[in-house]
C-alpha cells in the first residue's frame, strides 16, 4: 500500500488554507497546515516533508525569512511560493532563496496540483510504502508505531513523525550500532552536519521519553553512531 506524498502549506490566510488544505487532502496528498512562520519552521524541523508550500506575506515571519531558516536547518526540504506580489524582484528574490517554484495568487487549485506532481517527479521524490502496524516492546514501554505513541503503564506520549522513526530503526537494531551515516540517509535522505545536528536533538528528545525505565539507554558510540541498549532486571 502507498502512503500519499507529504506537503507542508504555511498560509496565514485562514479562508486560502482551509480551501488549498481540503483540495490538496482530496488530490490524495498528505497535509500539513501551518498558520504562521513560527509554526512551519517548527513543524519542517520535526517531521518529513516531501515540499513545502510558502505564503510570502506573513506577519511576524514572512515566507523568504522562512525560507532562509528552512535552509539552514532543513536543507534537503524543496519549497515553492504563494504570493500576491507580481514584482519581478521578488520572485527572483524567490528563486535566488533556492525556491524550486513560484504561484501567484489567486491560485488555481488545478494549475498547482498538476506543478506540486511535476515537481516532485522533477526532483526525483517517490511516494514511501506505509509502515505495516506494528507494536514494539522496550522494557517498560511500549511504542505503537502507526499511532505515533509511546505507552508507559498509563501514560501516553505522543511522538513527532521523525521522533517515531527514529526510534522504530533504533528498536529493530535493539543492542547494535546504528551508525550516523545509515540512521541519517535512512531518515533524512543526507549525511550532512545540520541533519546530524537534527539527529542530536532527537536522540536527547528519545533519551527523556525512556528514562522512566533504568534498564533503557540509548549510548552515544564517540564518532560513530548511536545504540538502544535494554538490559533485562
Amino acid at each position: 500500500m502507498e502512503k500519499e506524498y507529504s506537503l507542508l502549506l504555511v498560509e496565514d490566510d485562514p479562508s486560502l488554507g482551509y480551501l488549498l488544505t481540503e483540495y490538496l487532502k482530496m488530490k490524495g496528498f498528505e497535509l500539513t497546515w501551518a498558520k504562521s512562520g513560527k509554526e512551519g519552521l517548527m513543524h519542517a524541523e520535526t517531521n518529513h516533508f516531501d515540499l513545502a508550500i510558502l505564503d510570502v506575506m506573513m506577519p511576524e515571519m514572512d515566507g523568504f525569512t522562512l525560507a532562509e531558516k528552512i535552509q539552514l536547518s532543513v536543507p534537503d526540504l524543496p519549497f515553492l511560493f504563494l504570493t500576491a506580489r507580481s514584482l519581478k524582484i521578488d520572485v527572483l528574490k524567490g528563486f535566488a532563496l533556492g525556491a524550486v517554484d513560484y504561484l501567484k495568487k489567486p491560485i488555481d487549485e488545478e494549475e498547482l496540483v498538476v506543478r506540486i506532481h511535476s515537481l516532485l517527479s522533477r526532483l526525483g521524490k517517490k511516494p514511501v510504502v506505509a509502515v505495516e502496524s506494528k507494536k514494539y516492546d522496550i522494557g517498560k514501554y511500549q511504542l505503537n508505531s502507526i499511532n505515533q505513541e509511546l505507552i508507559y503503564d498509563k501514560e501516553v506520549i505522543s511522538l513527532t513523525g521523525r521522533e517515531n522513526e527514529l526510534l522504530v530503526y533504533l528498536v529493530q537494531n535493539i543492542n547494535q550500532l546504528c551508525t550516523h551515516k545509515d540512521i541519517l540517509i535512512r531518515l533524512w535522505g543526507k549525511n550532512d552536519y545540520f541533519n546530524r545536528k537534527s539527529l542530536n536533538v532527537f536522540v536527547s528528545h528519545l533519551r527523556g521519553y525512556l528514562s522512566k525505565d533504568p534498564n533503557i539507554k540509548i549510548d552515544n558510540v564517540h564518532g560513530q553512531g548511536f545504540i538502544l541498549k535494554v538490559s533485562v532486571p
